[in-house]
């Protein structure tokens, strides 16, 4: 096989990597802010629903939450939801599973804004939700983006694990190559790329850091 049809294939891989990456992002980001604010609801059942959710999306694999999610409704109960499923299965899945290290990450934030920040915000007259939106939230992104960064990055590399569902990410372009070609080439190019897809994340992340450094602590 020429270097050119590998490329070919493996940028087939590439283009679905970042489908997922991308859809898991539009996803999980306002699904975790969601969750965040539900965890530090004063409506205890409520609260107590949304640890046990975040406790169990990260401390299950997210291998194994995928497959449940892919299998689970044929052996639970019997429906046979067809073979677009698995890209459904694979989006909701790592939706579900980074929201909650998402939120993790914004409750944090959120609750370090000193208190006196939503009591300056009262005095001048700002309802709960511009203070919010306007006040605590933009500073509450500039706390969080290198925790953010990082789970972001983490990402990238897990799409690796829509394999498990069948997926023809790049990983598994790369797994079947290197099979058929019987070759350590196609890992080595997949490797390059992934580090350069990672590299060019972080540069944005440090462009959008910079955006918010007029927020000072």
């Amino acid at each position: 096989m020429s270097l050119s049809v590998m490329l070919s294939l493996l940028g087939e891989g590439l283009l679905m990597t970042a489908q997922i990456f991308v859809t898991t992002l539009i996803g999980a980001l306002p699904l975790g802010i969601i969750i965040a604010l539900a965890r530090m609801s004063s409506f205890k059942p409520l609260s107590l629903l949304t640890r046990v959710y975040i406790s169990f999306m990260r401390g299950t694999p997210l291998m194994l939450q995928l497959m449940a999610l892919m299998f689970g409704p044929y052996y639970l109960f019997g429906l046979n939801l067809g073979p677009d499923w698995k890209i459904w299965a694979c989006s909701i899945g790592f939706i579900l599973n980074y929201g909650a290290y998402f939120a993790e990450i914004y409750r944090s934030g959120i609750q370090s804004i000193p208190r006196g920040q939503y009591e300056a915000a009262e005095i001048l007259g700002y309802s709960s939700t511009q203070t919010f939106i306007h006040i605590v939230l933009p500073q509450v992104f500039k706390r969080i983006l290198p925790a953010m960064g990082n789970e972001i990055i983490i990402l990238i590399k897990d799409t690796s694990l829509a394999f498990v569902l069948g997926i023809m990410e790049m990983f598994t372009q790369a797994k079947a190559l290197a099979a058929s070609q019987v070759s350590m080439l196609p890992y080595i190019i997949t490797a390059g790329i992934y580090w350069v897809f990672s590299v060019i994340v972080e540069v944005i992340l440090h462009k959008i850091e910079k955006k918010f450094d007029y927020y000072h602590d």
